[in-house]
């Protein structure tokens, strides 16, 4: 069973939709993922949705498809990568938890 990535597009950023999510898709794939997809109607916070589905990684097209305190919550929960420009954005590490 492949990993779950969790593709995020921002509607209100986005110039085309359709575009943008067949793009998420294929990159997702070449990284070895499944796409589980936003509920666009769901009224939790990205950050939420993402830790409800469990997905170790979140695919978007762009970095402008978050602000920036959005994607420094992500990444304190998963992995973030980027179509266009690529680009990837490890999730932060604190060393000395559970000791």
């Amino acid at each position: 069973m492949r990993p779950t990535a969790f593709g995020w597009i921002d509607y209100d950023s986005s110039i085309s939709p359709d575009r943008d999510r067949a793009q998420v898709s294929r990159l997702a794939q070449r990284l070895g993922y499944r796409v589980v997809w936003a509920d666009v109607r769901s009224v939790l916070p990205v950050v939420d949705q993402v830790r409800n589905t469990g997905a170790a990684v979140v695919v978007m097209p762009s970095p402008y498809h978050v602000d920036p305190l959005v994607l420094n919550r992500l990444m304190e929960v998963v992995d973030v990568e980027t179509v266009l420009p690529r680009l990837s954005f490890a999730r932060w590490v604190v060393f000395g938890l559970g000791r």
